[in-house]
C-alpha cells in the first residue's frame, strides 16, 4: 500500500514537472513572439501610426504654429486658424477623423513628428536637404523665400546694411541656416518662438527680423511703422507637410490628397479664405500658392 502511494506521488510529481516545463516552454515562445513583434514595431512603426491606426482612433494629431498669423494662430475664440490649419482640417475630413492640434515651436517640428507625438508636422515647414534626412516630406502646397522686416524709420534694404547690426531670428528656421552659412558677419539674436522674436523687434532689442517673406509681409501690413525692406532673399523654397521617416503609407495618402486637391484648386480657396484678408489685392496668389504639388519656379 505504501509502495503504491509512493509510486503515485512520484508519478504525479513527474506529470507536474512535465506540465510546468511545457508551460515554461510555451511562455518562452509567447514571450519570444511578443518580443519579436515589439522589435518589429520598433524597427517599423514604433515612432508613427499607420493610416488604419489613425482612422481607428478617430483622431489625427497635427502639429501647427499658434503664433504665426496668418498661417497658424489662435483666434479670439481660442480656435486654431490659418492657411496651414485650413489644409489640416481638410486632411482630417478626408480621413474621416477629427483634427487634434499641437502647438509647435520652429525647432520642435522634426522632433515631435519623429517621436510620434504627432502624426503630421504642418507648421509652415520649409523643405531642406538636412530636414529631409530626418523626416519624409509630402508634395509642396506653398513656396517662399526669405524676407527682412525693420522699423520704417531705420529701414534695412540690403544684407550689407545688416553688417554691425543685430538681426532677430527664430531658432530652427531657414533664416537661421541661411545667415549662419552665408553671412556670418551678421550678429544673430535667437528666440524659440515667433511671438518672442516679434516682441524683440517691437521692443527695439534688434535692428531687423528675418523669416519667410510671406510671413514678414503679412506682419508688416498689420503693424504700422514697420516695412519689409528686403522682400526676397536667397532661393525660393517649398513648404510641405512632413511625416516620420519611413511612414510610407501616410506619406502616400498625403501625396494623393495633394494631387486630388489640385484638381479642385483647393489651395487658392485656402488663400482666399485665410491669406487674402491680410495680403490684400496687391499680392499675386500664384507667388505663394502651389497646386497639385507642382511648384512653379519664380
Amino acid at each position: 500500500m505504501k509502495k503504491s502511494m509512493a509510486a503515485a506521488v512520484f508519478l504525479s510529481a513527474l506529470l507536474l514537472a512535465g506540465a510546468l516545463s511545457g508551460c515554461a516552454s510555451q511562455s518562452e515562445k509567447t514571450g519570444s513572439s511578443a518580443q519579436s513583434a515589439a522589435e518589429g514595431k520598433k524597427e517599423g512603426s514604433a515612432s508613427f501610426r499607420t493610416v488604419e491606426e489613425i482612422r481607428n482612433s478617430g483622431v489625427i494629431r497635427i502639429g501647427v504654429f499658434t503664433d504665426k498669423a496668418p498661417f497658424g494662430y489662435i483666434d479670439s475664440k481660442g480656435e486654431n486658424q490659418g492657411y496651414d490649419v485650413f489644409y489640416a482640417r481638410r486632411i482630417a475630413e478626408d480621413l474621416g477623423v477629427k483634427a487634434e492640434f499641437t502647438s509647435l515651436d520652429p525647432a520642435s517640428r522634426v522632433e515631435y513628428v519623429s517621436t510620434g507625438k504627432i502624426d503630421i508636422t504642418l507648421a509652415n515647414f520649409t523643405v531642406t536637404k538636412e530636414r529631409a534626412e530626418q523626416v519624409d516630406f509630402a508634395l509642396p502646397y506653398m513656396k517662399v523665400a526669405l524676407g527682412v522686416v525693420s522699423p520704417e524709420d531705420k529701414e534695412i534694404k540690403s544684407v550689407e546694411e545688416l553688417k554691425g547690426k543685430t538681426l532677430i531670428i527664430a531658432k530652427g528656421t531657414t533664416a537661421e541656416t541661411y545667415f549662419e552659412k552665408n553671412h556670418p558677419e551678421v550678429k544673430l539674436q535667437k528666440y524659440d518662438a515667433y511671438a518672442d522674436a516679434y516682441n524683440a523687434l517691437l521692443d527695439g532689442r534688434g535692428d531687423a527680423f528675418s523669416t519667410d517673406n510671406t510671413e514678414v509681409i503679412a506682419w508688416a501690413k498689420t503693424n504700422p511703422g514697420y516695412v519689409v525692406g528686403i522682400e526676397t532673399l536667397g532661393d525660393y523654397d517649398t513648404i510641405a507637410a512632413a511625416v516620420a521617416k519611413g511612414n510610407t503609407e501616410l506619406l502616400d495618402f498625403l501625396n494623393e490628397e495633394i494631387r486630388a486637391l489640385g484638381k479642385e484648386n483647393f489651395f487658392h480657396k485656402d488663400y482666399e479664405e485665410t491669406l487674402k484678408p491680410v495680403f490684400g489685392d496687391d499680392t499675386d496668389p500664384d507667388s505663394i500658392v502651389v497646386e497639385g504639388g507642382e511648384a512653379v519656379k519664380n
